[in-house]
């Protein structure tokens, strides 16, 4: 991907088989080699095999971390970090959402391709594999627009990668709860591929305090 080669560990999201992680970099401008320094600092939540952070890390931002529930995530982001070059400035924790952050970090990007596909409350997974794609009951996708902009610096931006496969709103009702405000800054729709031929938009959304919260 991106022109470069990588490590991909066993049990890892395979972003080869998804458009999602390549429409990720498109939305976040990361895709390809650019001459503008991109500022701060960037967190990205479920880093998987670590495409997204160690582009990140290669267009310039100053501290990139990669939070992800799966330790063979973790490694093989760190792997990958390693193999680019970046490792003295891309971090990769084992965290639950942010639960594995220190409480004093901010960041000027927080970034989530989120596990859009709803599973009901009952649903059990048989691997965290599966986590990659299922959320049950959308409660990852409720703590994420609860927390998120509590770890942004004062001009920071929330961001969540979302697409019509997901309840959109089912998303906009968690909004609404938690005192959010979702606005969509880019969509595109693009075939599945490995997965199908079904023509699905994917959204990158940004997430606000409602006004008067």
């Amino acid at each position: 991907m991106c022109g470069r080669e990588w490590d991909l560990l066993d049990e890892v999201f395979a972003p080869v088989f998804s458009p999602s992680t390549g429409i990720a970099l498109e939305f976040l401008g990361l895709n390809e080699p650019t001459t503008a320094r991109p500022a701060g600092s960037f967190l990205e939540i479920g880093c998987g095999s670590g495409v997204t952070t160690v582009m990140a890390a290669l267009a310039g931002f100053d501290r990139v971390v990669g939070s992800d529930i799966s330790p063979r995530a973790v490694e093989n982001t760190a792997v990958n970090a390693e193999r680019h070059g970046v490792g003295g400035r891309l971090s990769a924790v084992h965290s639950d959402l942010f639960s594995g952050l220190a409480e004093s970090d901010r960041f000027d990007t927080v970034f989530w391709s989120s596990n859009y596909v709803m599973a009901p409350d009952s649903y059990e997974y048989e691997s965290v594999h599966e986590r990659a794609y299922v959320d049950t009951g959308y409660r990852a996708h409720r703590r994420y627009l609860e927390q998120a902009p509590h770890w942004l610096t004062p001009t920071g931006s929330a961001l969540l990668h979302f697409s019509d496969r997901g309840d959109l709103p089912a998303l906009h009702r968690i909004a609404d709860e938690t005192g959010r405000e979702l606005r969509t800054l880019r969509s595109e729709r693009v075939r599945e591929g490995e997965y199908g031929q079904d023509m699905v938009e994917h959204m990158l959304i940004e997430i606000r305090p409602a006004r008067g919260r």
